[in-house]
């Protein structure tokens, strides 16, 4: 049976506001750990530690061409797909799904119509800073990560009176609902038990719609066993359980079939893994390249080298754009709503 190996970089769980992490993402990689073994001594032939790790690697300079190299290699000639996100654009998101969304729905407007909510949420995070002004604008979103955590009156006090102090009348859709009118619609989406900022399910939702694509027949998918990817063990057998059969398309170029081609997940040490190995190496490079590339780091792969190497079916994103149209255009007459809602109730 084929089998993708998956691995993450930048999981911090609910914290999608930790400074040091300010990307988060995900690789998935179909090859056989000799193939792989093959490939690691193909291009790192004096690696001596027991296992290839990027953050070993990225240490020293006379590694990154290798290691654009290998990653080459990899996309060139292996069924792959790399997962990236922007976390404070996705918290950013997450707020508008459920302190600004429930209000407009019980007045009945569909916010996630031709990726409304997209829109809204790279407008908030683009203009927020500048508008509002970074302290006043980040003690928002830090208010409304810890209401989702703790779903107290306390820490509903606090997110209200966020907005509240904030010049809110610049952006009244936006804010409007909690400074205004202190929706109670929006705190009960906010208060829902399962209600959460953990970004796995958001993360191997992508993964798997474009591991269904690739895969030929019946797969499984194989990880490492690090404490992060214990939750994506959890949320991907989820997936896999849930036999239904239903079918959503959330954009212009993904759907969602039920029951999955995913027959089975499995944890393993990545230290006899070749194939993590390379999903690490995969993902690392990615996350760096990002950071760079936002002037969050210094040094590492030079990013715009590092995108030549996907394909454009390779590279899945989640980063903040102020194309409105072209977020229309991208989910047009999608079921981003219907998904959302499904999910929800059935499998989370």
């Amino acid at each position: 049976m084929e089998c993708f190996r998956i691995d993450e970089s930048g999981y911090t769980g609910f914290d999608l506001f930790n400074a040091d992490q300010r990307y988060q993402g995900a690789s998935a990689i179909a090859i056989s750990n000799e193939e792989a073994a093959k490939l690691i001594k193909e291009y790192f032939p004096k690696l001596q530690a027991p296992e290839l790790k990027y953050r070993s690697l990225s240490r020293r300079t006379n590694n990154r061409q290798p290691i654009i190299d290998i990653l080459r290699e990899i996309h060139t000639h292996h069924k792959c797909i790399n997962y990236v996100c922007d976390k404070r654009y996705l918290l950013t998101l997450m707020f508008v799904d459920y302190a600004v969304e429930p209000f407009y729905y019980e007045r009945g407007h569909d916010l996630y119509v031709d990726g409304g909510n997209y829109s809204m949420a790279s407008l908030l995070y683009s203009v927020g800073p500048s508008l509002f002004g970074r302290v006043e604008f980040d003690e928002l979103l830090e208010a409304f990560q810890l209401a989702v955590k703790e779903k107290s009156n306390l820490s509903k006090i606090r997110l209200i009176s966020a907005a509240r102090n904030l010049p809110w009348q610049e952006l009244p859709e936006i804010l409007g609902p909690l400074a205004q009118f202190a929706s109670p619609d929006c705190w009960s989406a906010i208060a829902t038990p399962g209600v959460d900022t953990d970004a796995s399910f958001i993360v191997l939702q992508s993964l798997i719609t474009r591991m269904e694509i690739m895969a030929d027949g019946p797969y499984r998918v194989e990880h490492d066993r690090s404490k992060n990817l214990q939750g994506y063990n959890t949320v991907i057998q989820r997936f896999i359980d849930h036999d239904i059969d239903i079918e959503f398309r959330p954009t212009e170029i993904a759907s969602m079939k039920f029951p999955l081609k995913l027959t089975k997940v499995t944890q393993v040490d990545s230290v006899i893994s070749p194939a993590v190995q390379l999903a690490d190496v995969m993902t690392g490079a990615l996350v760096e390249a990002m950071n760079k590339g936002a002037g969050h780091r210094d040094g590492g792969l030079d990013p715009e080298e590092l995108m030549e190497v996907y394909a454009e079916d390779q590279f899945i994103n989640m980063l903040p754009s102020i194309d409105f149209e072209e977020h229309r255009r991208f989910r047009r007459g999608t079921q981003s709503s219907e998904m959302i809602d499904y999910f929800s109730a059935n499998l989370f």
